[in-house]
C-alpha cells in the first residue's frame, strides 16, 4: 500500500535530520505536504540543492510564535484574553485569515461583502471575520474574538452576522480547527437546486471532499446552524440550499478553502461534462474504493466507508449528458384545440377502414 505523508511527518522527517528529497518514489502527498516540500526545496536551493542546510522554520518549533494557553476560554481573565488577541500568534491565523479572504475574493467565490471564516482558538473561543467589509480587503486588526456563544470579546469591528453556523459545527465536529463560507457560483447552483454532485468522476474531489445539502433557512439563524452542524459528522463540505457553501478542515484554514476550489472546479467540470451530450466514463467502484481507503487514512469523513462496491456509484439524483433537468409540461384537457383533435380522429379513422 502506498505511503501517505502528511506535514507533521515531514517535520518529523527533519527533526530526526532526514533528507526529505529521500522519500519513496511513489509516496502519496497531502495538497499541504506537496507544499511544505516545494518551500522546503527552495530554502535548499531547489530540488538539486546542497543537502546539510538548516532546515526551514517549521521544524524549527523556537522560531515559531507561542500559541495559545491550553486552558484558553471565554472565562479566562480579560487581560489573559487580550494578551492573546495581541499576540505575534494571533497575529498571524489574523494574516491567514485575509489571505483566505482575498483568494476567495479574486476567485469570485464572495460578492458584496458576503462570506465568512472562523478559527478555533480555545475550547470555547474562535477568531472570525467581521461583518460588512469586503473579504478581499481585510485587515488583521478588522479580526474578532468571539465565545461559542456568539458573544464577540474582543475586535474593533462588529463580527460576521453567521458566526452562529460556524461556532455550531465547531460544538459538533470537536476535530473542527477552521470553517470557510462562501458563494462560489457553479456549487451554489448546485446547491439551489438541491443536488449533490455525482460521483465516481475525478480522484481529487473523491479524496478531499465529502458533501451533503442542507435545507434553507434565513442565514445567521440558528436552525441554519443546526442544520448544516447536523450533517458535519460525515462530510466535510455541506452546500447550503439557495445560499452557498460552508466546509471544515480538522487540519487548517487554507486547508478548509482548498474544498472550496476543488468543490467548485469539481461542479464547473460535470457541468461541461454534461454539456457534452455523452455519459461520462465513471470510475469502476474498486476504483473509487481504492480512492476511499486513502481518504480514511487521511483522516476524512465520508458516509460511504464500509459501504459494499455495489452501493458506492449511487447516483440516483444526476443523470449525466441530460442537457435540461426541467420536467415536460404535463398535456392537459384545457391546452387541446377541439377542430385539430377532431381532424386528428377523422383521419385515423380513414387510416383504420383502408386497413380492413
Amino acid at each position: 500500500m502506498k505511503a501517505v505523508i502528511s506535514v507533521r511527518d515531514l517535520e518529523n522527517l527533519l527533526r530526526q535530520g532526514r533528507d526529505l528529497r529521500q522519500l519513496p518514489a511513489d509516496a502519496i502527498l497531502t495538497p499541504a505536504a506537496r507544499d511544505f516540500l516545494r518551500d522546503w526545496e527552495a530554502s535548499q536551493g531547489g530540488p538539486g540543492g546542497k543537502s546539510g542546510e538548516r532546515s526551514p522554520g517549521p521544524a524549527d518549533p523556537a522560531q515559531e510564535a507561542a500559541g495559545p494557553p491550553s486552558d484558553l476560554s471565554s472565562s479566562s481573565p480579560p487581560a489573559e484574553l487580550e494578551a492573546f488577541f495581541n499576540s505575534a500568534y494571533c497575529r498571524e491565523l489574523k494574516e491567514q485569515m485575509c489571505d483566505i479572504g482575498r483568494r476567495l475574493w479574486m476567485r469570485e467565490y464572495v460578492d458584496g461583502n458576503g462570506g465568512n471564516l472562523a478559527i478555533r482558538v480555545g475550547r470555547d473561543l474562535a477568531l472570525c471575520t467581521p461583518t460588512l467589509v469586503s473579504k478581499g480587503f481585510m485587515k488583521p486588526e478588522d479580526m474578532c474574538l468571539v465565545d461559542f456563544t456568539g458573544r464577540q470579546l474582543l475586535g474593533r469591528k462588529k463580527r460576521t452576522s453567521e458566526i452562529l453556523m460556524h461556532l455550531q459545527i465547531f460544538q459538533r465536529q470537536p476535530r473542527a480547527v477552521a470553517t470557510c463560507h462562501c458563494h462560489p457560483p457553479y456549487a451554489t447552483g448546485f446547491a439551489v437546486a438541491g443536488l449533490v454532485p455525482p460521483t465516481c468522476l475525478i480522484p481529487e474531489f473523491e479524496v478531499f471532499a465529502s458533501v451533503a445539502v442542507a435545507p434553507y433557512r434565513t442565514p445567521g439563524t440558528p436552525e441554519m446552524g443546526q442544520l448544516v452542524a447536523e450533517l458535519v459528522d460525515q462530510h466535510n463540505t455541506i452546500l447550503m440550499a439557495n445560499h452557498g457553501v460552508v466546509s471544515w478542515s480538522h487540519l487548517s484554514l487554507e486547508d478548509a478553502y482548498f474544498k472550496m476550489e476543488i468543490l467548485e472546479a469539481y461542479c464547473r467540470t460535470v457541468l461541461v461534462t454534461a454539456q457534452l451530450g455523452k455519459p461520462p466514463r465513471t470510475m469502476t467502484p474498486q476504483q473509487l474504493r481504492e480512492l476511499l481507503k486513502i481518504k480514511q487514512e487521511l483522516g476524512i469523513p465520508d458516509p460511504r466507508y464500509g459501504l459494499r462496491e455495489c452501493e458506492l456509484c449511487d447516483n440516483d439524483q444526476w443523470r449525466p449528458g441530460v442537457t435540461c433537468a426541467v420536467p415536460p409540461r404535463p398535456v392537459e384537457e384545457a391546452d387541446l384545440d377541439p377542430e385539430a383533435e377532431k381532424a386528428v380522429q377523422l383521419i385515423t379513422d380513414e387510416i383504420l377502414a383502408r386497413w380492413k
